[in-house]
């Protein structure tokens, strides 16, 4: 009777994971496909509990990583994390101390600081964005020699 269950708890985790397509009920419908051989070689449900648990969250810790990077690869980055490793140009002065610095990107203005306390960017040199916090842009200056291009 066991067997049955764990047949059962798979179609069902596999219609969850198709329905929501969330790479995450994948993995304990792993699970029940070893506890189901578990119960097919008559160990105990304690045993075979174990198994699903021990086998779902291995499966879930190693393979999910991996598996997101296949699936997510052609995801495009929107919104603030799109600015993240663009270039953009300084339109005020940066200087964390006073506070002060704006940049443009794509023709919309950015606050900014420079990522380096100590930096001050003057107007018009070229930056990459590091991070984005809140409404600020994080930036660090281009070295001269990849600003010429």
């Amino acid at each position: 009777m066991d067997m049955i269950g764990w047949l059962v708890a798979f179609v069902i985790l596999i219609g969850i994971e198709a329905a929501t397509m969330a790479l995450t009920t994948i993995w304990f419908a792993g699970g029940a496909v070893f506890a189901f051989f578990a119960a097919v070689l008559g160990f105990s449900v304690q045993t075979q509990l174990v198994v699903f648990l021990i086998v779902s969250f291995v499966l879930l810790l190693f393979t999910r990583p991996l598996a997101m990077r296949f699936v997510n690869r052609e995801t495009v980055k929107t919104n603030v994390d799109g600015l993240i490793g663009r270039k953009a140009k300084v339109i005020t002065k940066i200087d964390n101390n006073e506070p002060s610095g704006a940049t443009v990107v794509d023709g919309q203005e950015w606050t900014a600081r420079s990522a380096d306390e100590a930096v001050t960017i003057p107007v018009g040199t070229h930056v990459v964005i590091k991070e984005v916090r809140g409404v600020k842009l994080i930036v660090e200056m281009i070295p001269e020699t990849e600003n010429r291009n």
